[in-house]
């Protein structure tokens, strides 16, 4: 998307903006010859990721912005105050506040101790609320104020809470805040919005979790950049308290061709859909549909009589539209090798390998794998946070989820 100059001359406070998708955010802002405080933790050379803050600096004023970079730990109150005191003092003031540092750990209630649960509440909806805080009187004095988290759309259905509780909480404490102050600064003229991406977003911090495969089906973090940009540029009356999605902020201001963001351009239209919104154009009442296909898996069922169930639903229709054979290599209560085949002749399914040689071959707990096909764990919070490795075409093993949908209503 082209610059349209409309950030010139402003400040925004950024937080996590020495890599990722708040550098790029950082990096757009500047290319209109904006003022960006890189607030973030990394002064020095992180062992695994690459950026600091000085780095960070260092490409905007390349870009065509002013830098000042400050180490920041949002947790810390000191810090936050004083860097804001300082960006005050060296840019005037501040008119935007992007809050995307963020904590992650996609791990159930077992496998969730204390010290990370605090890591991610502490970071993520304490210190969303404590920058947005001290900025305010800031915000107060501008004719341009923003605050954008980088946060998901708020939904109270289970789906959304049961693979990660801990985790979902904190990243919808930062939709509270969006959801909070921009009733409570309504009045006032400050823009208060969130933004969340539809697919998976490549970075180096994804990658160190994921490994470099994640790339296949993810897109670049400049779509964030690119529709936090257009969100940042609007008079702030015009939306608050909206929870945007990236691609339809782009779709509002004409940019509909989106294939160039994906980090593999021939699998743009085969991209993870991230775990906190439903795949573009899914039916209304998936909640619905994810609650019968639990009831009808967990109800005494195990991967045995699941299996069943799918032979008896499988098609000629789903073979076409599919064309990948998968292997199950399944380890806990119910170990085994299961496999699926939408390749060939009807399809066909059953414990064991599969007849001719997999497409893809996935292995995880039995647990997670009745919860998979129940519609309890998407496939994309599964992989990230390793219930379920994949070996083998990355992009058929991406079309089983498509499948699973269109099965879960009939399981």
């Amino acid at each position: 998307m082209i610059n349209s100059g409309k950030l010139a001359g402003r400040t925004l406070f950024i937080t996590g903006a020495s890599r990722g998708i708040g550098k790029e955010i950082a990096l757009k802002a500047a290319r209109d010859g904006a003022n960006i405080v890189v607030a973030a933790k990394t002064a020095e050379p992180h062992p695994k990721l690459p950026g600091t803050i000085f780095s960070a600096a260092e490409e905007i004023e390349k870009a065509g912005g002013k830098a000042f970079p400050c180490v920041v730990d949002v947790r810390d109150e000191n810090q936050v105050r004083s860097a804001v005191e300082a960006a005050v003092a060296k840019f005037g003031g501040i008119d935007i506040v992007v809050n995307n540092a963020s904590a992650i750990s996609l791990t159930n209630t077992p496998d969730t101790d204390m010290k990370r649960y605090d890591l991610m509440h502490n970071i993520n909806t304490r210190g969303t609320f404590l920058v947005s805080k001290v900025c305010l009187p800031y915000l107060q004095k501008s004719n341009h104020a923003h605050i954008l988290n980088l946060s998901p759309p708020l939904s109270m259905l289970p789906k959304w809470f049961g693979p990660n509780v801990a985790y979902t909480m904190a990243k919808y404490g930062m939709s509270m805040c969006v959801l909070g102050m921009a009733e409570e600064f309504r009045d006032q003229g400050i823009a208060v919005n969130a933004l969340w991406p539809r697919t998976a977003i490549h970075t180096a911090a994804i990658e160190m979790l994921t490994g470099p495969d994640s790339a296949k089906w993810s897109r670049k973090p400049e779509i964030m950049a690119d529709a936090a940009y257009a969100i940042l540029s609007r008079d702030p009356k015009e939306a608050t308290g909206q929870f945007f999605i990236d691609d339809e902020v782009l779709e509002s201001v004409g940019v509909t061709d989106l294939t160039d963001y994906a980090c593999f351009r021939e699998n743009a239209d085969a991209l993870m859909v991230d775990f906190f919104v439903e795949e573009k154009g899914a039916p209304a009442g998936g909640a619905a549909v994810a609650s019968n296909a639990k009831a009808s898996v967990s109800g005494g069922d195990g991967i045995p009589q699941l299996f069943q169930k799918i032979e008896a639903l499988l098609s000629p229709e789903i073979v076409s539209k599919t064309q990948a054979v998968y292997q199950f290599n399944v380890s806990g209560a119910e170990q085994g090798t299961w496999f699926l085949d939408l390749k060939n002749g009807s399809g066909s399914c059953g414990a064991g390998a599969p007849p001719t040689a997999a497409d893809a071959t996935m292995d995880m707990n039995s647990e997670h794998f009745l919860d998979m096909f129940s519609g309890k764990l998407k496939a994309t919070p599964a992989y990230m946070s390793g219930k379920l490795k994949i070996s083998g075409d990355f992009q058929k093993s991406l079309r089983l989820e498509k499948v699973m949908k269109a099965l879960q209503s009939k399981l």
